[in-house]
């Protein structure tokens, strides 16, 4: 199955553990969503990135749970983000942890992308398994 549709995210700024050596700047953040469309959800989830001295090339790892319905089930269910920034070509992908869905979620697989556009955030999640 694949749905679309819209979410809107809050990030806030937290402490890292560590400090970035040599130029590389670190940050953590709490990441707070709301997904509207075939998926109904809010998720919680933490970030942790990694920017170098050069313009365009950063990582990042997330976990994020997510709690809602997708196409009237109901349940939860984590997704594992990893996404690198080459000199501005990025690669991005969210996928669902194996085992992580309950209730009418419990079986869920799947893949998330997201699109940027006009300051205005969109997720297409193909998926399977419920």
């Amino acid at each position: 199955m694949n749905i679309s549709g819209m979410f809107d995210v809050g990030v806030t700024p937290q402490e890292p553990s560590f400090e970035g050596q040599n130029g590389v700047r670190v940050g953590r953040m709490a990441i707070q969503k709301r997904f509207h469309g075939a998926l109904e959800a809010t998720s919680r989830g933490e970030m942790l990135s990694a920017m170098t001295v050069i313009d365009g090339s950063a990582g990042y790892v997330a976990i994020e749970q997510v709690q809602g319905t997708i196409a009237g089930k109901t349940g939860s269910f984590v997704l594992q983000h990893y996404g690198v920034m080459d000199r501005g070509q990025d690669r991005l992908v969210l996928e669902v942890i194996p085992d992580s869905g309950t209730g009418e979620l419990r079986g869920l697989t799947g893949t998330m992308r997201i699109e940027i556009e006009d300051g205005k955030h969109f997720y297409h999640f193909d998926y399977d398994g419920i």
